[in-house]
């Protein structure tokens, strides 16, 4: 869905579409209506990480959200200025990008990933490399 100030509260700094506020256990976060991607203002990721199927809003495709990798120039959509790219240091393998002072978004199935370490998950770090 075309981003539309006066329908979403943000726009997806990936595709550019609008995103939705969806909740789970009490923690409410913004969903590409597009691309799938999840924006999580600060201490919103660790929150839902902690709810037992937190990982439900995550309801994009992996495949779908690993093409979004090559976006290099990613605008916070809270303040505007240029995030800060990143990875999560257990699991080297999932890229996301941050805004120091609001957030920080994940690609459509990172959020799975990223809730549920496995052993596997070493192997693909080895196999995707270092950001």
């Amino acid at each position: 869905m075309e981003y539309n100030p006066e329908v979403h509260s943000i726009k997806c700094p990936k595709c550019g579409h609008g995103m939705e506020e969806v909740g789970y256990g009490g923690v409410m976060i913004d969903r590409c209506t597009s691309c799938m991607g999840l924006w999580f203002d600060t201490g919103e990721a660790d929150a839902l990480k902690k709810k037992w199927m937190g990982d439900a809003l995550d309801t994009g495709k992996a495949d779908e959200g690993k093409k979004w990798d090559t976006v290099e120039d990613i605008a916070c959509p809270r303040c505007g200025r240029d995030m800060d790219k990143a990875a999560d240091p257990k699991q080297t393998h999932i890229w996301y990008e941050v805004c120091g002072e609001h957030g920080m978004f994940m690609d459509a199935g990172e959020f799975t990933d990223y809730k549920h370490e496995t052993l596997a998950d070493r192997f693909r770090s080895l196999i995707k490399g270092s950001r």
